[in-house]
């Protein structure tokens, strides 16, 4: 069969989606209408690496095509204004199993490992009595920059640094090559498993999520899956995404955004020497852009694929299903690529929960909502206790439709460079329901080191108001605000380097703002590996 074109596509999307309403009534075994709901929900957490909200269809994009997904949101609730506090991989993800800032985590970039001498997520799920699953990518582990297909690096051990998701663990530490050799994961040796020759990593992951699903659904104990999924993230290649959904996009109008700039934002701390040739530039990322939108659509061709196996096994009713991404990215919009910066199209991410038991369908709120109010939230959700030491915010009431509190403000920290110890790109910023205030810690010349955006009036952020008169009360009353935030959580705004005394010296960490968490606990190896584990570290040193 040819790939469908996107006119296709979207009418043959359509016409899935009705089906897909009647599968309850199709054969399919619904717990709500027979048998006793479990005493707790079950949990499928589905992390998208790299989707912003400025490019989702049910966000206003009017390019991409996210039938399963608009599905989820018109069946849940959306929190619009949820953001990345930490718009970087491994930060984000240190935020969501421990429900704090990267300061008081010490994941302040990339390629460091975390410390699990503390609560997290996996650990309450754990003693709730929960069955937890790992699927996909990690990025907590590895303390290395680079080398990432080294096992050293890929495999996470069984033990403490699984944070308690180990029953099982079907995942990697980092890469995103989704088709051939690189693309693999492990279980409990550094053995790397493929999904099959031909097969789409994300497809592949799915498979593992849908038969998790289909084991354990009759289950008297509840089950809470993450599903890490690497799309969009680069590479953007027409090799590293099925063909079929590079077709949708093929008569597709791709624009770069109106605040794209033909020069390179000089507080950006990678690939500034791209825009040395503009007009080359320019055509690489439309070209990309439509990878990227192609890479959306698989996403969202595998989510539908999730929850209808969830409506098949007849537990739809009695599972929480979140959506989201750990942070978006700039494809070109005010001179930048990728991530790392306080910017809308890098910090809003979707978060979208279903749980047709609990949480109305069609519910849109526009509370502030950020990266550390995700692990309370959920454990709100669940009816579980909230560890000491969480930083968020349980906003569960403002999803089901019961309010309750909010913070006036997200906090947004980026701590340095996106992996290195390099200093001159650290920033501090807020962001509220209307305003977006920021400020670098090293000034250039050539840029204003601090930002004041109205986002209802300017949504692309082009017209800065830091300067203007009429705005100088609400400029101080932010200063004030980001100051206050900073010293409650003891973020004294340091330089990237600053922080590598929060390690050991070979990026593990041990210490941050707020916590000593002792010794990094060794790895250990399964029996049989000890000697290639050896060999390896001397090898690396």
């Amino acid at each position: 069969m040819p790939p469908l074109n996107r006119r296709e596509f979207l009418r043959s999307s359509a016409l899935g989606l009705g089906a897909l309403a009647l599968g309850p009534l199709a054969g399919c075994r619904d717990r709500g209408s027979g048998g006793a709901a479990p005493r707790r929900p079950n949990l499928v957490y589905i992390i998208s690496d790299e989707l912003g909200t400025s490019y989702c269809s049910f966000a206003g994009d009017a390019t991409a095509v996210m039938p399963n997904v608009e599905k989820l949101v018109s069946e849940g609730a959306w929190l619009r204004q949820a953001v990345s506090s930490s718009p970087v991989c491994a930060p984000y993800r240190a935020t969501l199993m421990t429900g704090k800032y990267a300061s008081s985590t010490g994941m302040v970039i990339n390629e460091l490992r975390l410390n699990p001498n503390q609560r997290c997520l996996g650990h309450v799920l754990r003693d709730a009595g929960y069955q937890r699953c790992y699927i996909g990518k990690w990025h907590l582990y590895a303390n290395h920059a680079g080398d990432h297909d080294n096992v050293l690096h890929s495999f996470v051990p069984p033990g403490p640094h699984r944070l308690g998701f180990d029953d099982p663990f079907l995942g990697f530490n980092f890469h995103h090559i989704y088709y051939g050799e690189q693309s693999y994961y492990h279980r409990d040796t550094p053995e790397k498993i493929g999904y099959g020759e031909g097969v789409y990593e994300p497809d592949g992951q799915t498979d593992q999520a849908i038969r998790y699903i289909e084991r354990h659904a009759g289950d008297v104990a509840p089950f809470a899956m993450v599903l890490s999924l690497g799309p969009p993230h680069p590479p953007w290649t027409p090799d590293n995404v099925p063909a079929e959904d590079v077709a949708v996009y093929a008569d597709a109008d791709i624009q770069l955004p109106p605040n794209w700039s033909d020069h390179a934002d000089p507080y950006m701390d990678r690939f500034r020497d791209l825009w040395d040739h503009p007009a080359e530039l320019e055509k690489d990322l439309l070209r990309e852009k439509r990878i990227y939108y192609a890479m959306i659509t698989s996403v969202d061709r595998d989510v539908g694929r999730l929850v209808k196996a969830l409506e098949d096994a007849g537990v739809a009713d009695d599972t929480i299903v979140v959506f989201t991404s750990d942070h978006g990215e700039m494809l070109g919009s005010h001179g930048r690529i990728q991530k790392m910066i306080f910017y809308e199209e890098a910090v809003r991410v979707p978060f979208v929960v279903r749980w047709p038991r609990r949480i109305p369908a069609g519910r849109t709120s526009d509370i502030t909502f950020h990266s550390p109010d995700i692990m309370p939230t959920l454990l709100g959700l669940m009816d579980l206790s909230i560890p000491d030491g969480v930083e968020g915010t349980d906003c569960s009431g403002h999803l089901t439709g019961d309010g309750g509190p909010e913070l006036p403000a997200a906090l947004l920290q980026g701590m340095g460079h996106t992996y290195l110890w390099i200093d001159g790109f650290e920033w501090r910023a807020l962001r509220d329901e209307r305003y977006t205030y920021a400020r670098y810690r090293h000034p250039r010349p050539e840029a204003p080191a601090e930002l004041l955006f109205d986002n209802v009036q300017d949504p692309r952020q082009m017209h800065n108001l830091a300067g203007e008169p009429e705005h100088r009360e609400r400029l101080e009353g932010y200063r004030k605000q980001l100051a206050d935030r900073l010293e409650a959580l003891g973020d004294s705004f340091e330089d990237c380097t600053w922080y590598q005394r929060w390690t050991d010296g070979d990026r593990n960490i041990l210490r941050s703002a707020t916590t000593e968490f002792g010794p990094m606990p060794e790895p250990t190896w399964p029996d049989g590996w000890e000697d290639e584990y050896r060999e390896l570290k001397a090898k690396e040193s």
